[in-house]
């Protein structure tokens, strides 16, 4: 019975990594189109409140809720670290810098794993691949954000290189976040574990939206057609569908296989904003982008030693697309 299932089997994962592909790269052109005219803490609140109710909705179809006191606890951390600071970076960042670029920053989170992991204790010391792959992505972080610290009486480009450095320190939190996520005891399953996480961080992103004045620039009457249906998308495409072709994956392949998204996303982003954002991509954007995405892919691929957790990136980071 198990030789007929092989065909449509891997017919589904490869549906599922093209879905993981260009639905996770193509969210970061989506959150720049929703918060043209939606606040952006505000937008990216109210779309993880509203997918963490519909994994919710999933989580109980699939049996009964049993949460207990820790796993939420640890979904309010995992969701701060994650979703507030993670994603919350990448909403607001995207008012002045481009989706590409910002999508080459983020993708330095593994970078960020594998050297704290190391730096902790709970990794040992990295191969000289790994190192180098270390090495070759910061490299690749300062060739995209020196000119935009260091040129400050360029036109925009303080509010760039704020947005740049918002999304260093986003990307940081959510690798300190993503490697408590591993650590923390938790038995919920997937769904309801995604879902808990989406609640808690949607729900500071909104308080935060709230008390950082917000409202005063949320017109209802104003949301156009492309915001309003980038935050469909965002909610139901990038987070319910995306995030269900990732656990079919994990649970089918190989994570260091699954982690290729971490530098394929990346590349659908750029493209994505360069087609439909009119974004522009220069050379040094072009080589710095191509040094972090094979630094990245250095670390994922190269051969690791064994260790007391792996932090490989993977698991609760799904949930910050």
């Amino acid at each position: 019975m198990s030789g007929p299932a092989r065909g449509p089997r891997k017919l589904t994962i490869v549906a599922a990594f093209v879905a993981l592909y260009t639905i996770w790269g193509s969210t970061f052109l989506g959150i720049l189109f929703a918060i043209r005219s939606i606040p952006p803490l505000l937008m990216a609140g109210a779309r993880f409140s509203l997918a963490g109710l519909l994994m919710l909705v999933i989580a109980r179809i699939q049996g009964p809720i049993k949460s207990s006191v820790a796993e939420w606890r640890t979904a309010f951390v995992v969701g701060a670290c994650l979703l507030f600071c993670g994603n919350g970076s990448i909403t607001v960042a995207e008012q002045w810098v481009p989706s590409g670029l910002a999508s080459l920053l983020v993708a330095t989170v593994p970078i960020y794993i594998t050297l704290l992991a190391w730096l902790s204790g709970s990794s040992p010391r990295p191969r000289s691949v790994v190192l180098a792959g270390l090495a070759g992505g910061f490299l690749g972080v300062g060739i995209l954000v020196g000119p935009a610290l260091f040129a400050p009486a360029a036109a925009g480009s303080r509010h760039a290189g704020l947005g740049m450095l918002i999304l260093l320190l986003g990307s940081l939190v959510w690798s300190i976040g993503s490697l408590y996520s591993r650590s923390a005891r938790a038995s919920a399953p997937p769904f309801l574990s995604s879902a808990q996480t989406m609640l808690c961080g949607g729900g500071l992103m909104l308080v935060a939206g709230v008390f950082g004045g917000e409202l005063r620039d949320f017109h209802p009457d104003k949301i156009s057609a492309l915001s309003l249906g980038a935050f469909a998308y965002l909610v139901f495409i990038g987070a319910i569908v995306g995030y269900t072709a990732f656990i079919f994956l994990m649970r089918h392949c190989d994570a260091a296989k699954v982690a290729t998204y971490a530098y394929v996303n990346p590349v659908v982003a750029v493209l994505l904003g360069a087609t439909f954002a009119g974004e522009t991509l220069t050379g040094r954007t072009a080589l710095a982008g191509a040094i972090i995405l094979g630094s990245v892919a250095l670390v994922i691929t190269a051969p690791q030693p064994k260790r007391k957790i792996v932090p490989t990136p993977r698991s609760a980071v799904a949930e910050m697309r």
